[in-house]
């Protein structure tokens, strides 16, 4: 199986048989617009599930397919259908795709939408043919300017020629499709904030149960898939099952491809197509290029700010979801960021946790509370004013703030890298502690969990 990078360099030609997501894309980075897009079998798959398949039949494809979100938190995507109501006398339903992508570090969707528009289109096309939903909203980040642009132009070439709008391919089936720009807030990557947004509320997530499959966007059955995840639902139902599995690397418990990336001082930051199960160490070294002259790596992360820090031994991780887990974190949106010998991680963490306690919705106390305070820490550490006691503090935040501590997954993903650094860091936050004949008396105990 041959795979590429694309982007500055091409090394290897994409093919449809192997880069389902990226095959289509042009050299010179310019959108593929509809006439092109057709001419690269672009909608025979929405044309095959309009004529030829049951709607529930698509549903079974994608769950048989394996595929899963894209998003960071990899739940099966055709589970997550087949929670859509079966009752037929429920007509008002709606398909969200998440295109909010403020996780730092990643920008693997602005790359479909600005450059495949159309796929995504395609993508959710066949997705509310599958769920019989009659009107879509792509929530795009209001930063991602010229997604927008690209986007609203493709929606308007997909309906001039009949693929959006009314009786869609002859077939009586009606689905509107809408860009809906947001107002630049990371919890809406959350889907019962984004929700919440869409409908003109404040951002803030919602209690569940119900779910938005129950109870979502104006109290109607609601859907909501990630940019990837709906890009690659086309592929699926174009070549079938047995061949979507088979791109995996062996032992990968994931199924297909996904955009992966590098990005920090690597002598060759992209973003790749890759088979799920390739290792981070290929991913850094034969993609990524390895570490710039005069640096090494010190860290890295897999997935974006809120996923915990590795070291240069767990390289030969595979990247998939169980396979970065046997290392102790997440795979998330499997967008890797290098960490030079140069940089102080009290430092990164600082920076990582004034975003994270700044995109808080404030809906609930310990994050609220608990990411300024770590924020606080942090900063006296940095200045070499950090008291005794600490450390501790910061650990015991890492577990207030934990899964299942929180209202929604916000905190635990802005805590988890804070606890990594810790653990394999700790003289660098240890250096930051005043001596003992200056320090100021703590004003409480350290936080200890279990206590």
């Amino acid at each position: 199986m041959t795979l590429t990078s694309f982007g500055p360099a091409n090394l290897i030609k994409r093919s449809a048989e192997t880069h389902p997501l990226t095959w289509r894309l042009r050299d010179d980075g310019e959108a593929v617009w509809l006439d092109e897009y057709q001419a690269k079998n672009g909608y025979a798959a929405a044309r095959k599930a309009f004529a030829d398949m049951a709607q529930d039949d698509i549903v079974q494809t994608v769950k048989d397919a394996g595929l899963k979100g894209r998003g960071g938190a990899g739940f099966p995507t055709g589970v997550k259908w087949g929670l859509m109501p079966k009752d037929e006398s429920i007509n008002i339903r709606y398909l969200l795709c998440n295109a909010d992508e403020m996780e730092p570090n990643t920008w693997k969707d602005r790359m479909l939408m600005e450059q495949l528009p159309h796929l995504l289109i395609e993508g959710m096309l066949i997705s509310a043919r599958a769920l019989k939903t009659y009107r879509g909203y792509i929530f795009l980040r209001g930063e991602y300017t010229t997604a927008a642009k690209h986007l609203n132009r493709a929606v308007a070439e997909a309906k001039a020629a009949g693929l959006l709008g009314k009786n869609i391919l002859g077939s009586g089936f009606d689905f509107e499709l809408f860009v809906h720009t947001g107002a630049g807030r990371y919890i809406c990557g959350e889907e019962t904030a984004l929700i919440n947004s869409l409908e003109g509320r404040r951002a803030n997530p919602r209690s569940k149960p119900p779910f938005p499959a129950a109870v979502g966007v104006w109290g109607k059955p609601t859907c909501v898939n990630n940019v990837e995840t709906l890009c690659n639902v086309p592929a699926i139902i174009a070549d079938g099952v047995d061949w979507y599995k088979s791109l995996a690397r062996e032992g990968s418990e994931d199924m297909g491809t996904k955009l992966m990336g590098f990005s920090g001082k690597v002598r060759n930051p992209g973003l790749w197509e890759l088979p799920f199960g390739v290792t981070a160490r290929e991913l850094f070294e034969d993609y990524a290029g390895g570490m710039r002259d005069g640096y090494t790596l010190k860290a890295w992360q897999p997935g974006g700010a809120g996923t915990g820090f590795l070291l240069p031994e767990h390289l030969d991780a595979q990247m998939y979801a169980g396979g970065i887990g046997k290392v102790g974190t997440r795979m998330g949106t499997g967008l890797a960021m290098a960490v030079d010998n140069t940089v102080n991680m009290v430092s990164l963490l600082r920076n990582m946790e004034q975003f994270f306690a700044r995109e808080s919705c404030g809906f609930c106390t310990p994050c609220r509370d608990g990411l300024p305070w770590s924020v606080k820490l942090l900063m006296a550490i940095e200045k070499g004013e950090g008291q005794p006691g600490d450390i501790e503090t910061l650990l015991g935040l890492v577990g207030f703030l934990g899964p299942g501590k929180t209202f929604c997954a916000h905190a635990p993903g802005a805590v988890e890298p804070l606890g990594s650094a810790i653990k394999y860091f700790r003289s660098e936050f240890e250096a930051g502690i005043a001596p003992k004949s200056a320090a100021v008396p703590p004003l409480a105990k350290p936080i200890v969990v279990g206590a």
